[in-house]
């Protein structure tokens, strides 16, 4: 940003006139207020020298008059300089270090043509380089998220269902709004403004599942030892496979994730997609780019449940539009879909989306009363043995909708330590 503004400001000030340089304060000798003078054109006419430093050979070439003439100006200038402490009351007897003096003016000269010559960042004209950025722990995170807005936002590796998504909610509200609404039937605007209002709810609610963090568990710099933990289990080269523990009676094993070094916790899994370890995970659903666990299972609800009601909303007035036309029309349903393509185009994918919701949501309506997740289901976990988190069909609810959300396993806005030495 300071760059920005340095390279405007040059760009503004470098206009005929005067130059921006003449609001610093340099010394009246010093070889850069020469420079900043505007230049005079050279005229045919001698200049008029001092008397005391008038030329008497006759015979002096050009080259010797210029140098005679650089040489009165300087003297010139020294006069103006002690004139002007004089005034300020200052002694003109202290005579400045000409040594220290040109070596500055040489290195400000050598900047400022550089500066005026390539446009170089003001960081160097300063003499200071910007620093780095610091390292945080999603600039080297191993597993395949994205992230954006330095890590605040965590996306899948793969966008290209989450973008279909979008696309699809809002191609379908664009032809709701019109081609279905008819402007002649009682209340168009609020017809338009529940299917508008519906829509940005869907379309909030998936970008809030697809990019929050879903539970992603910290991964170990080093593997545990093999003794680590009581029941631990280990194969015949001595690697850790499970440790067995007690949840509410039952006794529930631990599987070893070799990729992320540590022990899973209770209900989580390694997700092949993310490459990440999730608390209490359910699955990765493709059409959001992101997996399903603890920390964003509520938002999938929510989701597939504003979703169901859009597409049924879509769905009805399709439906309502088409059997209109069929009453006030006398020819067929063929000759109606050649007429009314997008009608019936939208009812039929509006038809298809609210059968495919309405069993995803009966489906996990399930799940939740039990307090099971897909994956346990898909591994059937518990077929042998009692379910140690079910609580009950009430308290299963309240633990899943209610209940505090936990924070993050992993802060990945922290700062990665430098390694010593």
């Amino acid at each position: 940003m300071f760059t920005m503004l340095f390279l405007i400001t040059l760009i503004i000030h470098c206009r005929p006139g005067p130059c921006f340089l003449n609001s610093f304060n340099f010394p009246h000798h010093s070889p850069i207020r020469s420079l900043l003078r505007p230049s005079k054109k050279r005229t045919g006419k001698p200049t008029k020298q001092p008397r005391n430093t008038r030329i008497k050979n006759s015979t002096m070439d050009a080259a010797d008059e210029e140098e005679e003439e650089e040489q009165a100006g300087h003297h010139q200038e020294q006069r103006h300089y002690r004139q002007s402490h004089r005034i300020q009351g200052r002694s003109t007897t202290e005579q400045p270090d000409d040594s220290d003096n040109s070596a500055a003016s040489a290195r400000w000269c050598g900047l400022m043509r550089r500066a005026f010559a390539s446009l170089i960042p003001a960081a160097f004209l300063l003499g200071d380089q910007l620093p780095s950025p610091p390292t945080r722990v999603h600039h080297v995170w191993p597993g395949k998220n994205v992230f954006f807005l330095d890590g605040r936002v965590i996306c899948g590796p793969d966008p290209r269902g989450l973008i279909l998504t979008i696309i699809s909610v809002v191609l379908s509200e664009w032809i709701f709004v019109t081609d279905i609404v008819d402007p002649s039937s009682k209340h168009p605007v609020l017809i338009s403004a529940i299917s508008v209002t519906l829509a940005a709810a869907v379309i909030a609610t998936l970008l809030l599942t697809a990019t929050r963090d879903p539970g992603i568990t910290p991964r170990n710099q080093a593997s545990p030892s093999p003794e680590a933990g009581a029941g631990a289990s280990t194969t015949a080269g001595g690697r850790i496979r499970s440790r067995r523990v007690v949840i509410n009676g039952v006794v529930t094993k631990l599987k070893y994730c070799r990729i992320c070094r540590s022990f899973r916790p209770p209900r989580s899994s390694h997700c092949a997609v993310c490459d990440n370890c999730v608390d209490r995970f359910d699955h990765h659903c493709p059409w959001i780019s992101q997996c399903i666990g603890q920390r964003n299972y509520r938002f999938y609800l929510l989701l597939v449940t504003l979703a169901l009601a859009f597409y049924a909303y879509t769905l009805a007035f399709s439906a309502r539009r088409i059997r209109g036309r069929l009453d006030a029309a006398s020819a067929g349903v063929f000759s109606l879909m050649r007429a009314l393509p997008e009608t019936f185009a939208l009812a039929a994918f509006s038809f298809l989306a609210v059968c495919f919701l309405a069993c995803l949501l009966t489906f996990h309506a399930f799940l939740v009363a039990i307090n099971q997740t897909s994956h346990d289901l898909y591994r059937d976990r518990y077929s042998n043995s009692p379910n140690p988190y079910n609580k009950g069909s009430l308290n299963n609810i309240k633990e899943c909708l209610l209940v505090r959300l936990p924070p993050a396993r992993v802060d990945f806005r922290a700062l990665v330590e430098e390694p010593s030495g």
